[in-house]
């Protein structure tokens, strides 16, 4: 008989190490290797102990993709090198002083959201000042917006008064092929950042969250949660003595978080987008007040991703002018299809928050699309569905609660111009008897509105004249 598959490796190896954070991750070894670019086989190997130590750049990539920092990842690297975890820990030990500064670089071209960021300064000026409480800021809004580049501006300009250190977690709940980091993991990291040996690291959420909290106590540190699936992802997370500052960036309103702060962006003003796109375009000459820019970023819905991308197209393109670019998305039978570069793509982007949705939350969305005027209330969004009004408002309010409808007004919604063609393009999908009797439906609805309202109208006919 033929040998069997070797068994995984000991958690002390670097190949059981690897396994045990992949796992964590939820990642198969097919996954983990093609966002690292590297073979399967070569993970197989790794984890099965065939190959004992890997090569620096391999770590390297590994690491990013399993988003290592601090001292988690220099003992990752010294493990690779054939190390034990305690070995590991001893070599970076050093780092442990500095691994708090863990914050993504700031970008130079961002541009505006000066009342949001004078709200979030505000916020941590009167944690500071409080005695007892944590400051809290939930940063949300739709997908494209900007959430993460706005808290990282923040975090870099907040960072001075933090001096025991500025962390950064992403929590995963909206990266393609990447399962949301459960909350016993980022607490794992969370803890080894700050100098826990790994082994003395509890195996249970609640454990793990106490002695964080205790070992933040005190301290003035800045905690930046990026990306977040929802309240009990962050809730284990959260300092429980006052001197500290969270900020969370999700795509979902997290209203169930007590006494936090909320700033929810929206698009970005026509002059500041336009003052986005030539700063990211980089090109010299080129002006905010060009008409074609203005074009151009109407046309991106005022949208930073969207933004981002055509100034990425003109950055790499010398050859192109904005009035190309402009004429470009004017006449593309579907905006949705330009806005894309490389693997990243505005209609990808908008599917990671329609794809949770429950089967009836996501024909309401899909639905949505097939009503054309500029906003739309429960009554005639219930007719649309074929629903009743009280499931149809609280399928409503799943989408407001995830930024795939904003509400303008107290029971009155509208989707983003660019969202809209996204739901054009899903509803496009559905069988097309079902989409001529949801426009019948709505239609029939606003007729008997019409004629009820008729009803209450008052009729002035013409005066007679009142004779002499």
């Amino acid at each position: 008989m033929g040998a069997g598959p070797e068994p995984p490796q000991p958690a002390d190896t670097f190949g059981g190490l690897l396994r045990r954070l992949r796992i964590a991750a939820g990642l198969t070894q097919e996954q983990l290797a093609k966002a690292a670019g590297l073979s399967p086989r070569s993970i197989s190997d790794l984890e099965r102990g065939i190959n004992l130590t890997a090569r620096r750049e391999t770590v390297r990539l590994l690491a990013d993709v399993l988003n290592l920092t601090g001292p988690e990842r220099t003992g990752f690297q010294a493990t690779a090198r054939g190390l034990t975890p305690s070995q590991a820990l001893s070599a970076s030990a050093g780092a442990v002083a500095t691994a708090t500064r863990t914050l993504p670089r700031d970008i130079g071209a961002f541009t505006g959201r000066e009342p949001e960021l004078r709200a979030v300064m505000r916020l941590a000026s009167s944690a500071r000042k409080s005695g007892g409480v944590v400051g809290i800021c939930a940063i949300g809004g739709m997908a494209g917006i900007g959430k993460t580049a706005f808290a990282v501006h923040a975090a870099h300009q907040l960072a001075p008064r933090f001096p025991d250190g500025q962390i950064f977690m992403s929590l995963h709940a909206h990266t393609p092929g990447q399962q949301p980091v459960d909350p016993a993991s980022a607490l794992a990291s969370l803890l080894m950042t700050v100098g826990v040996d790994a082994g003395q690291i509890p195996a249970g959420v609640e454990g793990r969250s106490r002695l964080w909290r205790d070992r933040i106590a005190g301290r003035q540190v800045l905690l930046l949660l990026d990306d977040a699936g929802g309240y009990d992802q962050v809730k284990p997370l959260l300092p429980g003595a006052a001197g500290s500052l969270v900020l969370i960036t999700s795509r979902r309103h997290l209203t169930a978080l007590e006494d936090a702060s909320s700033i929810s962006l929206d698009t970005m003003p026509p002059q500041e987008a336009a003052e986005l796109l030539v700063r990211l375009s980089g090109r010299p000459g080129l002006d905010v007040g060009v008409p074609a820019v203005g074009k151009v970023v109407r046309l991106c819905g005022y949208l930073p991703l969207a933004i981002g991308m055509m100034a990425g197209r003109l950055r790499h393109h010398p050859a192109w002018s904005v009035t190309d670019l402009a004429a470009d998305l004017t006449s593309a039978r579907d905006r949705l299809d330009v806005l894309r570069t490389e693997d990243l793509s505005v209609a990808a982007a908008f599917d990671l928050s329609y794809e949770p949705l429950a089967g009836e939350q996501r024909r309401l969305f899909r639905r949505l699309a097939l009503h054309d005027g500029a906003d739309i209330d429960g009554y005639a969004a219930a007719a649309l569905d074929g629903t009743d009004l009280g499931s149809t408002r609280r399928r409503l309010e799943a989408l407001y609660d995830r930024h795939l409808i904003a509400e303008h007004a107290p029971g009155r919604y509208r989707l983003h111009d660019l969202m809209r063609e996204h739901a054009r393009g899903l509803v496009a999908a559905d069988p097309a008897q079902e989409r001529s009797a949801a426009a019948d439906r709505l239609l029939a609805y606003y007729l008997r509105a019409a004629r009820a309202a008729d009803v209450h109208l008052v009729r002035r006919g013409r005066q007679e004249p009142v004779a002499a």
